[in-house]
């Protein structure tokens, strides 16, 4: 199945997500609005890792991402402590190279099976490719409420 445009849809969230934090400091990136459980940086960091679950775990393949970071990051996680400029500069160099990576093995067959999973959302992803249109529907999600907050930091 030609999945170009679930790749273009993602790197596209992904740039959109790059303007919305690009010229925040750490420290707004870090702040918690109120009424909010997390921060934008959090966000940023748990897309990365959920792309990583859903599409490499569950396909019983290894991560590109370091197991700690996607612990920081995954589902059910909060900020537990201020993310520092270094952390946040390799956040986006991980980002930089996560998403070329993905297309790259999924082109190379990279993705032999895939262990059902039953989302919060409510869907149940049955393949790859269901979880590839997921995380888009996912990021989207994410970069909605970092549009909110960057209005209220």
């Amino acid at each position: 199945m030609d999945h170009t445009f679930q790749f273009e849809s993602l790197r596209q969230v992904r740039s959109n997500i790059k303007k919305t934090l690009a010229d925040l400091s750490i420290e707004q990136l870090n702040k918690i609005p109120e009424g909010h459980n997390n921060n934008m940086i959090w966000h940023y960091g748990h897309i990365l890792a959920t792309q990583q679950l859903l599409c490499y775990s569950l396909a019983g393949v290894p991560t590109r991402m370091d197991e700690t970071l996607i612990n920081l990051y995954r589902k059910g996680t909060k900020p537990e402590r201020l993310i520092t400029q270094e952390e946040y500069l390799q956040l986006q160099e991980l980002d930089a190279k996560l998403v070329p990576q993905f297309e790259k093995d999924y082109k190379n067959q990279v993705f032999t099976g895939f262990r059902e999973y039953a989302t919060s959302f409510g869907i149940t992803l049955k393949s790859l490719n269901d979880a590839i249109s997921f995380n888009n529907v996912h990021e989207g999600i994410h970069l909605g409420n970092m549009m909110t907050m960057r209005r209220l930091v």
